[in-house]
């Protein structure tokens, strides 16, 4: 699977357990870890828990097993790596202590709009 049809898989996952704020950077340019950093919060540390379980459910469901999960146990913060795609779900309070939006988009233009947001270069069009 190519990894722009894997972060849309993680995207699908998120939004079908209404995962809030979802954002998807692009850190190819940045890191040669991965091509897609994806953050997302649920409402609480039982609903993060609950989302990042179904992203791994999805993943393996189109033979992806992801390659590491990190914190789901606890839920305050689920690491889902997927190898291209790297999932980050959070709780709230998780999310706003470490800001990784602020750390991996340092390059603002390999930021991805969230689903349904255009990007500035289409605005301009």
């Amino acid at each position: 699977m190519q990894s722009n049809d894997l972060k849309e898989l993680a995207v699908e996952a998120l939004e079908e357990l209404k995962a809030n704020d979802i954002q998807v950077l692009e850190v190819s340019k940045l890191t040669s870890i991965t091509d897609y950093m994806i953050i997302a919060s649920g409402r609480a540390d039982r609903h993060a828990k609950a989302i990042a379980e179904n992203v791994i459910m999805r993943a393996k469901h189109a033979n992806i097993p992801p390659l590491g999960v990190e914190g789901l146990p606890e839920g305050r913060w689920v690491l889902v790596d997927l190898g291209d795609v790297v999932v980050h779900v959070m709780a709230p309070e998780t999310r706003e202590f470490y800001k990784l939006e602020k750390l991996w988009a340092a390059d603002s233009k390999h930021r991805q709009p969230p689903p349904g947001e255009q990007t500035p270069q289409e605005d301009q069009s």
